[in-house]
């Protein structure tokens, strides 16, 4: 367990400090989720480490983009009183948006190409190097590379498109 713990705080340190001085995200908390998360799923069978890294970083996506949701909610109110602050997560509000546009481009990524839309959790996500990433998914490091240039490219047109709109 601590092999695992500590290597669920590198994803999300390098994740939390991947977002820029703007976002004050605490590292404990989320890890703490992510394993919550992690543990209580039906147990899949994981082949290796680079397996369990992989599923931890769409964990660790998966948990960015519900409380980015869940604040971009309380903040329009919904005539719920306001709910109660918990010191898990902090993503400045203009990135509220910004948070779950990039959810939306990934699950429509996922739609067309699968694999390019984990390579960029697993790599954004979660953290993990272009090796590990390849590890994980099974495939050679040319197709990592290859298939992240390509998510990348459409990615940003995505996002520019959606911008505006």
């Amino acid at each position: 367990m601590p092999i695992v713990y500590d290597r669920l705080r590198q994803l999300a340190r390098a994740r939390l400090r991947a977002e820029g001085t703007g976002c004050s995200l605490d590292t404990t908390g989320l890890v703490h989720e992510a394993y919550l998360k992690l543990v209580d799923s039906p147990s899949p069978s994981l082949r290796d480490r680079g397996h369990f890294l992989g599923l931890a970083s769409r964990v660790m996506r998966h948990l960015l983009v519900d409380h980015a949701r869940a604040r971009k909610a309380a903040k329009r109110g919904g005539g719920l009183p306001p709910p109660e602050v918990e010191p898990l997560m902090w993503i400045p509000d203009a990135d509220l948006d910004v948070m779950s546009g990039l959810d939306e481009a990934l699950v429509r990524l996922q739609a067309l190409d699968a694999r390019q839309c984990r390579i960029l959790e697993q790599r954004y996500f979660g953290g993990l190097s272009l090796e590990e990433t390849a590890s994980a998914l099974g495939v050679s490091l040319a197709t990592v590379k290859r298939e992240l240039r390509s998510a990348r490219a459409w990615l940003a047109l995505e996002l520019r498109d959606s911008s505006t709109v």
